[in-house]
């Protein structure tokens, strides 16, 4: 690890952020409950809509999902980055020397390329009046969904341990 980076590390550490969530019976696991929350959200929000994208409830729009379900994940995005971060800088040293810890950054980077791709690509310009063939590039992008949260939700747990 570059020596500027280490001492970022560990400058983040000992903010008194970090030492006050550290040295707090209930900030920590408090910020652990609403990361968690977070995630349950953003998560079971997108796997409702990537399990439609994959044919399951058919008899829903995927539009009427779309404007459902998509600004629930946003909502949970309010929730993960903030604790994610306060997490983090209590154990900065350790999780940026953790590859644990960059397998979920970049699955996270991958994430956002997939959510981004689909929105921009893939699932643009629909109507209330449309129904939209569920394309192979759907069930494709719906896959990966599924796969990269699942992986990042496994990375999360490995890093408790």
């Amino acid at each position: 690890m570059a020596p500027f980076i280490a001492q970022f590390l560990s400058w983040l550490e000992a903010s008194s952020w970090a030492v006050s969530i550290r040295q707090s019976l209930w900030l920590y696991p408090a910020l652990e409950i609403v990361h968690i929350v977070g995630i349950v959200i953003l998560v079971g929000a997108a796997l409702m809509f990537d399990l439609r994208l994959l044919g399951f409830s058919r008899n829903l729009s995927i539009v009427f999902l779309a404007r459902h379900l998509l600004p629930w994940s946003r909502r949970g995005l309010w929730l993960i980055i903030p604790s994610g971060i306060l997490l983090f800088i209590t154990n900065a040293q350790a999780l940026g020397a953790d590859p644990t810890f960059w397998l979920k950054m970049i699955l996270l980077i991958l994430a956002a390329l997939n959510v981004l791709v689909f929105h921009r690509f893939i699932f643009r310009n629909r109507s209330d009046s449309e129904v939209p063939n569920i394309s192979p590039l759907n069930k494709i992008s719906a896959i990966i969904s599924i796969i990269v949260w699942v992986a990042i939700i496994a990375c999360g747990r490995l890093l408790a341990y």
